[in-house]
């Protein structure tokens, strides 16, 4: 009896470890979430908004006078614009004070299907449109019936079963809000695989008042749009570009400054508009704090952290000399990240935020370059400095990658990333990799052509 006993015994041992061991694997095979690829938008030439086209924009607005016009020159040459941006159709064609709904599709169909084209074109044989499992779609001013994302599944023919997430009103953020999305479904599905598209309707949304605060929009955004192929399933690990470490999201919306510097309403002659205020960057730095005090500790080495602990203890109030890669607490961010890809937003948000992380040059030269070379395109912003890291062949296997993105809320949701492998595509930087950054350091046009408007002598004349 004792005999038969053991080998009993010691089966039903061995199965409960297999099954615990299963039971394991399964959990982190969902907490997984690869990146198998990743496409930007790229607008044709005739949609580029070069000095002499956006010259034309402005002065169509009868609504300016001499003063508006100068402080729209003074934040074009200050912006970090350059000169092949792209615009939406009906602002290139002369319609920016009338847009209609077609216009607004068609501006989404054609950044929408130019990138899940290519995505699905260069990852055939891979995955295809009945594959996706999951689909989320952020545009946070244009929300139509149907949904976006029913048009995305309408186009390819998508699954009966496939779960669609249609987001809006989450500003230049929402790119990373989808991935928190995807990466939560993840932990209860395996094997899944899922489509995060970021864009932004630009077109019905030109503000065409003489409000200072919110003629910046028209300075600084720009078409654009970004798709990205995510998984959880682990048979695909080899084919990944890089790992989803972690997310984190902050938000600072109960502050009544924070959630009204960055919002859409009319002007007081009934113009509708994007505002923004002079309290942006207090609520993007306390969002982008709250959000960094909880990432942080998840990413760097644990030496980094008890040598920051000892020496905030030690000397708290001692003002010390900030060295290049230190932020301004004292924490060495290169011990545990090796590239910051910081939304493009403005000139100011991006050397704003690299001042206060201690970044060099050259950390924050992709979105720099992102930004002069095709503008803030809202959420999709990211992709594009990203796709700059990899034309430039920065990144390397192991390397880590810290995502900021900052939006309307007032919200700071930022992700880290693992690079799988070395990464060399040139993606839509192909044609203008090469000039880079060189080709930012060229005077803005603006200034050598326009510059006229700043002399005092024709302050009693209305430029027309």
């Amino acid at each position: 009896m004792e005999l038969f006993s053991l080998p009993s015994l010691f089966l039903l041992f061995t199965l409960f470890v297999f099954y615990i061991f299963k039971f394991v694997c399964k959990r982190r095979n969902q907490r997984n979430c690869f990146m198998l690829h990743y496409e930007c938008y790229k607008g044709m030439d005739e949609r580029k908004l070069d000095t002499e086209t956006c010259a034309k924009v402005v002065q169509r607005n009868k609504n300016l006078g001499l003063e508006e016009y100068r402080f729209l020159l003074r934040t074009m040459a200050s912006s970090g614009i350059g000169e092949e941006t792209y615009g939406p159709i009906n602002v290139l064609e002369g319609r920016e004070d009338s847009p209609t709904l077609r216009d607004a599709h068609s501006e989404m169909d054609e950044i929408i299907f130019d990138t899940l084209d290519k995505l699905f074109q260069k990852t055939k044989g891979l995955v295809s449109p009945s594959d996706i499992d999951i689909l989320v779609v952020n545009v946070s001013l244009f929300a139509p019936s149907p949904s976006l994302t029913s048009r995305v599944i309408n186009r390819y023919k998508m699954r009966e079963d496939i779960r669609s997430f249609n987001l809006s009103g989450l500003g230049c953020s929402a790119s990373v809000i989808s991935i928190d999305i995807v990466q939560r479904i993840f932990e209860t599905r395996e094997n899944a695989i899922a489509l995060v598209v970021s864009t932004e309707t630009m077109g019905p949304h030109w503000y065409c008042g003489r409000d200072r605060s919110m003629m910046l929009s028209n300075c600084l955004f720009r078409a654009g749009g970004s798709s990205v192929l995510l998984t959880n399933a682990a048979r695909f690990k080899n084919r990944a570009l890089m790992k989803l470490v972690t997310v984190v999201r902050a938000h600072v919306g109960a502050d009544d400054e924070a959630y009204s510097c960055c919002i859409q309403m009319e002007d007081g002659d009934g113009h509708p508009g994007f505002l923004l205020t002079k309290h942006l960057k207090k609520a993007a730095g306390r969002a982008l704090t709250k959000n960094l005090q909880v990432l942080l500790p998840r990413v760097l080495p644990i030496k980094e952290l008890i040598r920051y602990a000892i020496v905030r203890a030690v000397k708290r109030r001692i003002t010390r000399k900030r060295e290049p890669g230190s932020s301004g607490i004292g924490l060495n961010l290169k011990t545990g990240l090796q590239h910051f890809c910081i939304h493009p937003g403005g000139r100011a948000i991006i050397e704003g935020v690299g001042k206060s992380l201690g970044l060099t040059e050259f950390d924050i030269e992709p979105a720099r370059m992102a930004l002069h070379r095709f503008g803030n395109t809202s959420s999709g912003g990211l992709w594009y400095v990203l796709g700059y890291m990899e034309a430039k062949n920065r990144l390397k296997k192991g390397h880590k990658i810290l995502m900021m993105s900052m939006g309307a809320g007032f919200e700071s949701n930022n992700c880290v990333w693992e690079v799988l492998k070395d990464l060399g595509d040139k993606n839509v930087w192909e044609d203008s990799i090469d000039r880079y950054p060189e080709l930012s350091n060229i005077p803005n046009p603006f200034v050598e052509k326009y510059d006229w408007i700043n002399d005092d002598t024709m302050s009693f004349l209305r430029v027309d």
